[in-house]
Parts: structure tokens; sequence; C-alpha cells
């Protein structure tokens, strides 16, 4: 009898999906096999345990796109061992918290680091693997052991041994994500959550061997990491990119016959100014939205860029790795729904109690099922106040935990779902609850302004006043002229009292809006 095919248990394995042949991963004008990919994972798996890394290390990464970085990760997956991701563009305060929090054992990391590293070492890192000159690194005499990357590519592959092997429950990578309050916090993410999450997005994209697929979102950010997990479990082609132009991603889908392009929507508004030619857009079978929700507008314009692509509307929690799509089929009679949960998962509306909302009646969107993560590294407080049990049946309390996403949401008749705003981020004035997303549709609408970004701040007389920051179109837009065009989509209470007109609006890490500095900005 033919023998059945085993189901990954570890995330690397997704690796061996593709065809040993076709095309894995680029990165300019380098190329790896599937079967080449599989080789350098089991090289440097290897060498990171001749180094001593063991079942539950973790292991940081920092270092931009590049080939050796996705290596990187599945190697430590491949070894028992925990990649943490961090964005290269962290400074050394930010690797130093990370660093300390998860009690890394070692880093990955490339020799232009160096000096960020050298200001955020910690004693637990025992050792410094380099991409690079190692000489430069161990003059500077950091602590830790230094390594070559090449030393360990060059590794005999080895069988993984006895005592690293996991299973899919173990953790495979913490992922650090803005907190509104402290530190970042570190999502913790199980092989499950990982191969559940791959399949299931991989499954309703549509993916398939022939899809090449540019990586264009750190891969700190589960959005980010998801492209690559989702590409290599189907066979398909990735292509890596650090983001420079819009112009640079339109001539890698032109050079690349790219036909799987996911992105932000701060990244959207750029694309969508940029006059694609033709042959940048004549393989693209899709485009996707994550990381917030797309302009109306900017929508719009996307589908006449890329007329023969289908758009995918996403939601999703780094808790939970991966959430909604809308079908989209859906998008012309509710551009403005999250559509409904992915394969694999139950994403409900609740009210405060657990008991399921009414369709229509806002309440804090839940997600619960294979992709929910373990909570937040070495937090057990912010853990337990987000991950908690739903009600089950009769008011029986179901023993799993599910994700209390913080996020306000409604379903329609229908069981689609529409996203209101984070609960914390919802503005209070003069006894009104404002949704930021509704405010910042309304000054798109206007054609006016090219991004946007609402909030609320403290006033004496109102509650919260609405603070709109934008970036115009045009050179000569006055506050006054905004707020008269977007009176004629919004009631006078939810029109902004204050506007700024900005020449760009800054971003985090993961190229979206940095709302937390902007909110510093207008209260300082």
């Amino acid at each position: 009898m033919p023998e059945t095919p085993t189901r990954p248990v570890r995330v690397d394995e997704v690796i061996s999906s593709g065809d040993a042949d076709r095309q894995a991963v680029t990165y300019k004008s380098d190329t790896l096999t599937y079967a080449e990919l599989a080789d350098a994972v089991a090289r440097v798996a290897a060498g990171l345990h001749d180094l001593g890394i063991r079942r539950g290390d973790r292991v940081l990464i920092y270092a931009e796109k590049r080939i050796e970085t996705v290596v990187a990760m599945f190697a430590v997956a491949a070894a028992g061992a925990v990649f943490v991701p961090v964005n290269p563009q962290f400074m050394p305060r930010q690797i130093a918290y990370v660093l300390e929090d998860c009690a890394a054992r070692a880093v990955i990391s490339t020799v232009e680091r160096l000096d960020a590293l050298a200001e955020a070492m910690t004693t637990s890192v025992e050792h410094l693997v380099i991409m690079g000159d190692v000489v430069v690194a161990e003059s500077l005499d950091l602590g830790p052991t230094v390594t070559a990357w090449q030393r360990l590519a060059d590794t005999e592959p080895t069988p993984v041994p006895d005592g690293a092997a996991v299973i899919d429950a173990d953790v495979a990578a913490i992922l650090y994500t803005s907190g509104s309050t402290g530190g970042p916090k570190g999502v913790v993410l199980t092989h499950r959550n990982l191969l559940a999450g791959a399949e299931s997005v991989a499954g309703y994209l549509g993916h398939r061997s022939t899809d090449v697929v540019l990586s264009v979102l750190p891969l700190s950010f589960d959005a980010g990491l998801s492209q690559i997990t989702t590409a290599l479990i189907s066979g398909a082609h990735v292509v890596l990119v650090n983001y420079l132009t819009p112009r640079e991603v339109m001539r890698l889908c032109e050079t690349h016959k790219v036909t799987a392009l996911t992105c932000v929507p701060p990244l959207w508004l750029q694309l969508a100014a940029v006059k694609w030619t033709p042959e940048s857009t004549a393989h693209l079978r899709y485009f996707a939205n994550t990381g917030g929700r797309m302009p109306r507008a900017t929508l719009d314009r996307l589908r006449e860029l890329f007329p023969t692509a289908r758009p995918f509307l996403m939601y999703g929690l780094t808790e939970a790795f991966r959430s909604t799509y809308l079908d989209p089929a859906e998008v012309d009679r509710r551009p403005d729904s999250i559509g409904k949960a992915i394969p694999n998962a139950e994403v409900l509306v609740v009210r405060p109690d657990g008991t399921p909302c009414a369709p229509g009646e806002h309440g804090e969107l839940v997600h619960r099922g294979a992709l929910v993560s373990l909570g937040y590294w070495n937090d057990p407080q912010r853990t337990a106040e987000r991950f908690r049990p739903l009600p089950g049946p009769a008011g029986v309390t179901r023993p799993e935990l599910a994700v209390w996403s913080g996020d306000v949401a409604y379903r329609d008749d229908e069981g689609f779902l529409y996203f209101v705003g984070r609960d914390d981020e919802m503005i209070k004035t003069s006894g009104y609850r404002v949704s930021p997303t509704e405010v910042e549709e309304a000054a798109y609408s206007t054609a006016l302004v090219s991004e946007a970004v609402a909030f609320g701040v403290p006033d004496d007389k109102l509650g919260q006043l609405i603070v709109l920051m934008v970036r115009p179109t045009g050179a000569d837009l006055s506050a006054e002229e905004l707020v008269k065009a977007m009176a004629q989509e919004l009631p006078r209470y939810m029109l902004p009292k204050r506007v700024e007109i900005l020449d760009e609006l800054p971003r985090s890490v993961n190229g979206k809006f940095d709302r937390v500095l902007l909110r510093r900005k207008a209260t300082s």
C-alpha cells in the first residue's frame, strides 16, 4: 500500500509541500528551490544544535528581509527552539526590552546592526550569530560568543535529536506587538497556530504552486509571516522585498509576474497613487488588505488599476493570527464589511457577559478555535484580561480560551461582520460614541486628503474632542475647507474640532499609522 502523507507537525515542515526543483524563495538576484531551502534549513538547524540551542530556547532574529532571515526562522523551529522575529527598524531600547522579556539565548543578526545590539545586549544572550564580517563583531566584545552565519550554513545536516522533537502544541514563535500602555506584548504562537493559519488562509485565497507571492510586509508582523507560510504550504514562490517605494513594488510585480499582493492601508494609499503599467498588473490574481479598514475610494481605485484581480478584505488579530475575510463576490454589495470567519475559526460578536449580540447590535469581537494563541509571554495579567472562556450552550462555560479582541463590531442579518473601532480608541464626545474609522472615511471621501487619522483628546466640556490629522492631496488645503466638505457626510457632533495638516503621517514599524505618536503630538 502507498504511504499516507503525514501532516506537518512543525511549521518548518511547510517546506516539504513544494516540488524539489520549483522556486521557493527569491531575494534580489538570489533564489533557492524547495530542495535548496530544505537543505539550508536542515544545516542551520544542526548548527544551532551544535551551539547548544535546545527545545524551547528563544532565538531573536534581527535582520532585514532576506533569504537567510527566512532560513533562520524555519531552522530555529526545526531545532525545536522558538524564533522571535523583530522588526529591523527596532531601535536599541526596543531590542533590549524584547531580549530581556523573552530571555533570548541567542541572537541572529547582521553586521550592519551591531551598533544597535551593542547598546541592547542582555546577559541572557550566550550566542550571537552574524551574517557578514564576524571580525567586526568580535572586536566589539559584546559578551556572547560570536559565530559566523556561514559556519552554521556549512554544518552537515543531522536528524533532530529526540530531546529536540516537538509536538504541534509546543511554542514556535513569539511576535512582539505594540501595546497601548507599557512595552510591546509578546504573542506566543504554537506550531499548531501557524500551521492551521497557513492551511486556512491558503485555502480561501486559493493559493497554488503556480502563484508568485510578493512579500512586502515585515516578517515580524503576523500578516507578513502568514504570507511566507501560506505560500510555502502551497508550493508557491515567494519574492522578498524590503519596501522602498511604490514604484519598486510595481517593478517587482512586472519582473516576477507576481500573482498575489497583500498590504496594509497606508501602503495601499501609496500604491493607488502610482500609474501601474499593464505588464505589472497582467498576472495579478488577487490583492488583499489587512491591518485596518481600507478607504472606499482607495478600494475603488485599486479595482480600476487591477481589473482582473480579486479583492480580499481581511481582518486579523496577532493573538489569533488571522480571523476574517470578505469573499470578493460580496465586495460590491458590502464593501465596508470584514466578512466572515476564516475556515476552521469561529468569530462572534458578544455582550460583556459573553452572550451573543443581536444583528445590528454593537459588541466585542471574540475569536475562538485552533488559531488562538497561548497568550502574552511573561505577562499573566494581560493574558488573563484578553484570553477568557466563552459561555457555552445553556450557560455552560467552554473549557477553551477565546481571544476577546477589544474591537467593537456588529453582525448583519446574513452574518457578515462590520468593524466599528477599537474599544479603547472609540471617541466619547458630547454624550456620543464616535468611531474614528467613520471620521477618517468621511475625510477620504472628500478626495482632499491622501492620509487621515482621527482620535479623541480630553476636553472639559465635551469629554473628548475629535482631532483629525491629515496629509493633503493638494498644496493649499485649509482645515475649514476640509471640515466643510466632511459636513456633507457627517452629523455635526462627528465633525473634527481640530484639524492638523501634515506633510506626512508617521507610521509604526508594521507600516500602520502610528496613532500613539500622533495622539502624543496632539496632547503635548
